[in-house]
């Protein structure tokens, strides 16, 4: 929430409508649930719209506004919603375009070992994260970095960053077409491992990456566990477990199938 927060604090802007998700069954008693988005909307006074398909909505035809501004909306905009905006339908990425276009930058990135990150504000064009920039700001990604730790420092860049640039006049530049890379939604097979065909630093990197959707998962002596902290050093509470070319991978927390959280220490004395 933090641009909605952005733009709903800062006067020279007034937000008219939030469109969020419709709410979902969730947890383990799959209690229908709020998006968090529309939760900050409605604490704030403000109008919210669920529709299964934004395509499909016909109410926004109505309205008359300058920007159309989408952050982790998780639909693909039809043109003729594209086109609704007076000055531009504008887009907030979490990534160096054109680097990592598609639904996983944050998750690729630290998969891939990459050293920076960053937050794009583009125009939206139907071409999958292919419109023209109008700015970026980079973030180093550091060494034990997680999704979750990069998605909260890139959700709060992103914000300043797409209030500064809607303040001004827009200056778009076209993306170039060097070093683009995809990335596409994420599967809970995504967050399989085998420690006999991987690395340490592979299964590592995993976890940091899909921790906590879609998760990473692995078998040990017939027992499905998941993997929630590794390390690749030895700590408190972790227990060392041998990969491929006989790298070391420090088990931090698991969670056994069925079972409760634990430290890989606790979990070892179980087996035992």
């Amino acid at each position: 929430m933090p641009s909605l927060d952005a733009l709903c604090t800062d006067p020279l802007f007034t937000v008219d409508q939030v469109i969020t998700q419709p709410d979902r069954p969730f947890g383990r008693k799959q209690l229908l649930t709020a998006p968090p988005v529309k939760v900050a909307a409605l604490r704030r006074g403000l109008p919210v719209l669920q529709p299964e398909s934004i395509n499909r909505d016909t109410s926004l035809k109505s309205k008359q506004f300058d920007f159309l501004v989408v952050v982790s909306f998780g639909q693909i905009l039809s043109q003729t919603i594209l086109d609704l905006p007076r000055i531009a339908p504008v887009n907030v990425h979490a990534s160096l375009l054109p680097r990592w276009r598609g639904a996983s930058p944050l998750q690729h990135a630290i998969l891939n070992g990459d050293t920076e990150s960053g937050v794009t504000v583009q125009i939206m064009e139907r071409a999958l994260d292919a419109g023209p920039i109008l700015a970026a700001e980079r973030t180093p990604i550091e060494p034990r970095e997680t999704t979750t730790t990069l998605h909260d420092r890139l959700a709060r860049m992103g914000a300043e960053l797409l209030r500064q640039t809607l303040s001004k006049v827009l200056q778009p530049i076209p993306q170039s077409p060097d070093g683009i890379t995809l990335c596409g939604k994420l599967t809970r097979e995504d967050g399989r491992v085998d420690t006999h065909t991987m690395t340490a630093e592979e299964i590592d990197r995993k976890v940091r990456a899909l921790t906590p959707w879609p998760g990473v998962s692995t078998t040990i002596d017939g027992q499905e566990v998941k993997l929630v902290e590794t390390a690749l050093t030895p700590e408190a509470e972790a227990v060392p477990y041998l990969c491929k070319d006989k790298t070391m991978l420090y088990l931090r927390a698991i969670k056994p199938a069925g079972r409760n959280l634990m430290s890989g220490t606790a979990w070892m004395r179980g087996r035992k």
